[in-house]
C-alpha cells in the first residue's frame, strides 16, 4: 500500500542497518559505560498560539490538551482509516508544544496537519535546525547531573532548564535512557563540556535501543500500515480512549473494543544482516507462504552482528512454525520477549 506521503516528503527511506553498523566499542559504550548520541533522524516541529493545544488535541490519539510541562506523551497520526501516519513524542516548554518525530516524514506530516489549522489559533513550524536531539544511555546520571539541577525521576517525566529539555525515556538493555533537546548551540557548548566523562557513539546505537525498549517509531517506509494497536501504542500509552474524536478515532475504538486484536508488535532477530531487513519489508510465515503475514516496523544492527527488529505479526503466526523476512525462504527470525506485557486476549 502506497503512503498518501510518499509524494509529499522529500526525504529518503531510512537505511538499512548494514549502511551504518556501529562497532563492538559503540554498543560496549552503552552496555558497560555511559554514551551519548546526536540524533539526526529525528526532527522537532513546533506548535505555539492559543489554540495549539486544542488543535493537536483533535488530531492525534493521545491527550494534548492536558499536557504540562512536567511530563511526556507518545501520540500518533492518524488517516481518517485509522491507520498511523506518523507517532511522536510530545511535550511541553513554556507556551510551545514540541513533537519529536521521524525526520523522513517531518515535512509531510507538518504540511498535512497545518492544512486542517484553519481558523485556529496555532502554528506549526519546522525547529530541527534550531534544534539540537542527544540521547544518553548507559551510565549518564552522574555526567547529566553536572549538568542540569535535577534528573527526571521516571519514564516521560521531563525537566526544563534555559539549555532545553532532559526527558527519561523507556530503559533499554538495562540501560537508563534520556533525550535532551534544546537550542543547538547551547547543547553542543554542554557537550564539550561533558569532555571525555561520556563516550560519543553513532545515532544508529539508539535506533537498536529503541528497539530493544519495544517502543516503535513509524518512518517512511512503515506509513499508514498501522492501526496503532498494531505496534502496542495501546500498551505504551499512546492512545487515549476516553479523548474526544480524532482522524481515524472510529476504526481505533472498534479495534479496541470489538473484541481479539490479532495483530501486535513482537521483538526478533535475526541471525545473519540481510540488505532488506529494514522498515517495510514484508513476512512470511512456513505454512502459508503466498501472503505475508506481518511486516518489519523497524530494524537496526544488533551487538551480535545481525539485526533486532519489531515485528508487526499475526499472533497466530507465532504459535507454530517459522516467521521469515522478505519471502517464505528468506532469513528466519528468533523472537525474543518484549521488555512490557501485551494483555491477554480472550
Amino acid at each position: 500500500m502506497n503512503s498518501p506521503l510518499d509524494s509529499a516528503s522529500a526525504a529518503p527511506a531510512a537505511p538499512s542497518p548494514a549502511a551504518a553498523r556501529p562497532s563492538s566499542a559503540d554498543f560496549d559504550a552503552v552496555l558497560t559505560g555511559g554514551a551519548y548520541a546526536v540524533l539526526p533522524q529525528f526532527g522537532v516541529i513546533d506548535a505555539n498560539g492559543d489554540d495549539a493545544a486544542a488543535f493537536l488535541h483533535g488530531q492525534l490519539t493521545n491527550d494534548i490538551q492536558h499536557l504540562d510541562v512536567t511530563g511526556a506523551r507518545l501520540a500518533g497520526y492518524c488517516s481518517p482509516k485509522g491507520r498511523l501516519l506518523a507517532s511522536f513524542l510530545t511535550w511541553k516548554t513554556g507556551e510551545t508544544i514540541r513533537l519529536l518525530v521521524s525526520k523522513d516524514v517531518q515535512a509531510a506530516v507538518q504540511k498535512r496537519l497545518s492544512m486542517f489549522v484553519l481558523r485556529a489559533k496555532a502554528k506549526l513550524v519546522d525547529a530541527s535546525d534550531a534544534l539540537l536531539v542527544v540521547g544518553f544511555a548507559g551510565d549518564v546520571r552522574g555526567a547529566l547531573a553536572g549538568q542540569f539541577d535535577a534528573l527526571p525521576d521516571g519514564v516521560h517525566v521531563t525537566v526544563d532548564d534555559p539549555t532545553g529539555t532532559l526527558i527519561r525515556v523507556p530503559d533499554a538493555a538495562g540501560r537508563l535512557r534520556y533525550l535532551w533537546i534544546g537550542p543547538k548551540e547551547a547543547v553542543e557548548a554542554r557537550l564539550a563540556a561533558l569532555g571525555g566523562a561520556l563516550t560519543r557513539v553513532p545515532p544508529a546505537v539508539w535506533d537498536w535501543l529503541d528497539i530493544r525498549a519495544g517502543e516503535p517509531r513509524i518512518t517512511q517506509p512503515a506509513s499508514e500500515q498501522f492501526v496503532p494497536q498494531m505496534v502496542n501504542y495501546d500498551v505504551l500509552g499512546g492512545v487515549n480512549f476516553r479523548k474526544g474524536c480524532y482522524p481515524g478515532q472510529e476504526v481505533v475504538a472498534r479495534s479496541q473494543y470489538r473484541g481479539t486484536i490479532k495483530r501486535r508488535t513482537s521483538l526478533a532477530s535475526v541471525a545473519a544482516e540481510p540488505a532488506n531487513a529494514h522498515a517495510g519489508v514484508e513476512l512470511f510465515h512456513s505454512d502459508d507462504p503466498g501472503q505475508p503475514c506481518g511486516m518489519v516496523v523497524n530494524a537496526a544492527a544488533a551487538p551480535d552482528g545481525g539485526v533486532d527488529l519489531l515485528a508487526e505479526i499475526k499472533l497466530a503466526a507465532l504459535e507454530a512454525g517459522t516467521v521469515h523476512l522478505g519471502s517464505a525462504d528468506g532469513p528466519a527470525l528468533r523472537f525474543l520477549p518484549l521488555p512490557y506485557a501485551l494483555p491477554t486476549e480472550a
